[in-house]
């Protein structure tokens, strides 16, 4: 999804750090995971507010979808969802808000092959402004969220409760 992984004003998380081979098709390539920080998205180690923008890009799939093959393409590329996922997703919710700044943007991306994204976005008290479905089966969700601008507060043009 990026134009530039290298763009500096990106900060690329992940809590793995590998290569591997893939093979599709009858051909092999080689894939690395290097993250600029490598750590786990429940744990965001920044302080609050750091941030006006973020992207969130979970694994879409358990175990059980991929056949429990640890050789799984799918798998290599983006993680797999352990059992007691649910919390974890709400967890990542919750660090993302936190590390946002008040009225910055959290873009978050779901494949609902396996999953439907309302299960996913009842995860969070948080809904989407706005959002918008790709590939080749309409299957990925981008949806954009605000974050609050603090308690009380309203966003411009927001009518008051």
């Amino acid at each position: 999804m990026w134009f530039d992984k290298a763009d500096p004003r990106a900060k690329y998380l992940d809590r793995r750090k590998e290569e591997c081979e893939v093979v599709s098709e009858g051909r092999t390539r080689k894939i690395t995971i290097a993250p600029d920080i490598q750590c786990d998205f429940m744990a965001i180690p920044f302080p609050d507010d750091s941030f006006w923008h973020v992207v969130f890009d979970p694994p879409h799939h358990t175990s059980k979808h991929l056949c429990g093959e640890v050789t799984s393409n799918t798998q290599k590329y983006y993680g797999v969802l352990i059992p007691g996922w649910e919390e974890m997703l709400a967890q990542g919710f919750r660090e993302c808000f936190r590390v946002l700044k008040p009225n910055g943007t959290l873009i978050f991306k779901w494949g609902s092959r396996e999953i439907p994204l309302e299960k996913i976005l009842a995860m969070t008290p948080h809904k989407p402004l706005y959002g918008h479905k790709s590939g080749k089966k309409a299957t990925t969700h981008w949806c954009a969220f605000l974050k609050p601008n603090g308690a009380g507060e309203r966003l411009p043009g927001q009518p008051k409760s």
